[in-house]
């Protein structure tokens, strides 16, 4: 059964279920930071209304900076800026930011642990037709390498939104990465959000199924199929990719024994091999992966190619059944 206090949309399996891009969340965040701190500066480089840092721009036009196509530069600035006092949100597409420039946010920002907040937008394979170019599917590995660094990687738009003034209050630096494409809004206002705290959206008992982004409405859909074969599938949204929450995965996978992990990026330096880790230090246990294997994006429509890539809701059951049979 759902979880109570998680608090899903009523909608959650209705085909007429609300949807919005998460890049949406990141914008209304951004001004929800702005009117909480007069310290939040949003920079963008030159996509300041596909990453939605337009709507800061409108509200606090003293405090947006627009740095032009020049990712490593704004990196720079908003590590200085953070050593000033401010709380810096940058941001661009993430195979630009942290793609073009991870090497100023490695040493600027991460190194000298300065509060500089890293938006990377259109991230996953569902940017659809602008193709493998695009489609960063390698950000949550490399921001997850970095000491200092938390990852996040909202699921629905209200979640991104929350995650963006979250992150506004923190002392550290933070990834958040978005998606372009619209997809279904499962959470709710009243939702609790946490950085670094999962919620279990779903208790089951024969299978764990824990994601991070979009992609978790799929397992969650795959969960209730799963329910009518008499499979009872556990769903965690492990929003904080970097500080993992432990306490409740360990939990959660000791009630079940069985793990498949859900993320629109690289099996290799994800999600699923955070948890991994996890689970080799403290309790190896079965696991399946749902992701891109090892693979470079394409063009072509995003739902297309999420099935095509093996992240649909057929693929997640089959990975269940699999991880059944181990």
């Amino acid at each position: 059964m759902i979880n109570s206090e998680a608090k899903l949309s009523d909608k959650l399996f209705h085909d007429d279920i609300p949807q919005a891009p998460t890049r949406n969340g990141y914008g209304e965040g951004l001004v929800a930071a702005g009117k909480e701190n007069p310290n939040v500066v949003v920079l963008c480089a030159d996509l300041t209304e596909s990453t939605r840092s337009l709507a800061f721009k409108e509200a606090f036009p003293e405090r947006f900076i627009e740095a032009g196509i020049s990712e490593q530069n704004m990196a720079d600035v908003a590590a200085g800026l953070a050593k000033y006092g401010k709380i810096p949100f940058i941001s661009s597409y993430a195979t630009f930011s942290p793609g073009r420039n991870w090497e100023q946010i490695r040493t600027t920002v991460a190194y000298n642990n300065v509060p500089v907040k890293v938006g990377g937008a259109h991230a996953g394979i569902s940017v659809g037709p602008d193709g493998g170019t695009h489609q960063a599917l390698e950000d949550l590995a490399i921001m997850r390498a970095l000491p200092n660094m938390t990852v996040i990687a909202p699921a629905d738009s209200i979640e991104a939104r929350k995650a963006t003034l979250a992150a506004s209050r923190t002392n550290t630096p933070v990834y958040l990465r978005f998606a372009r494409e619209a997809t279904p809004v499962f959470t709710t206002d009243g939702s609790p959000f946490e950085i670094g705290k999962a919620v279990v959206l779903r208790e089951g008992k024969d299978v764990a199924l824990i994601g991070a982004g979009p992609l978790l409405y799929n397992a969650l859909l795959a969960a209730e199929q799963l329910a009518q074969k008499g499979i009872d599938a556990a769903v965690v949204d492990s929003h904080t990719v970097k500080p993992l929450d432990e306490e409740t995965i360990l939990r959660v996978a000791g009630a079940t024994k069985r793990v498949v992990s859900v993320e629109e990026h690289q099996v290799i330096g994800g999600l699923g091999s955070a948890l991994a880790e996890l689970f080799a230090k403290k309790m190896p246990i079965p696991m399946e992966f749902i992701g891109v294997q090892d693979r470079f994006g394409e063009s072509g429509e995003p739902q297309e190619l999420l099935e095509a890539f093996g992240m649909g809701v057929g693929s997640i059951v089959q990975a269940i059944e699999r991880v059944m049979q181990r």
